[in-house]
């Protein structure tokens, strides 16, 4: 099966709308069994597989709320594409190790994604913006 650019929108689409909206069942669906998740200086390193992914998304949905994906920019490839976009919301928790106090909260995100031939997530690679994280959550 080869996945056509609206494909894997709308499973982006799909994995974006159930984070933000905290359902772990729901993002952990659009991720293959076997997936590498990997986000970019986590402390923990990439994960494999959908339950190891878990972890992240229960610690992530607990330190920031109210999310909000923009996508700004999608390129494509064959099986994979690359997103990069706007993140707006609150951070009650510590995210990223950095404590939140309920404050607003806008950052970069660029995703790489690969699919398997089912359209399922098979590899998710992020980086964010750490240095716009810490202007806007100074320690006090």
């Amino acid at each position: 099966m080869t996945l056509t650019p609206h494909d894997m929108d709308r499973k982006i689409d799909e994995h974006f709308g159930f984070e933000a909206s905290d359902n772990i069942e729901g993002v952990l669906k659009t991720l293959s069994d076997d997936v590498v998740h990997d986000v970019v200086g986590w402390p923990f390193g990439p994960s494999h597989g959908r339950d190891a992914a878990r972890a992240f998304y229960e610690a992530t949905f607990s330190d920031l709320s109210e999310s909000s994906v923009e996508s700004i920019r999608r390129l494509y490839g064959d099986g994979f594409m690359v997103d990069e976009s706007l993140w707006r919301g609150r951070a009650p928790g510590r995210p990223f190790g950095v404590e939140g106090r309920n404050r607003p909260l806008e950052f970069r995100l660029l995703h790489v994604l690969e699919f398997n031939d089912e359209g399922d997530i098979k590899r998710e690679n992020v980086w964010l913006d750490l240095a716009a994280i810490l202007r806007q959550l100074p320690e006090e």
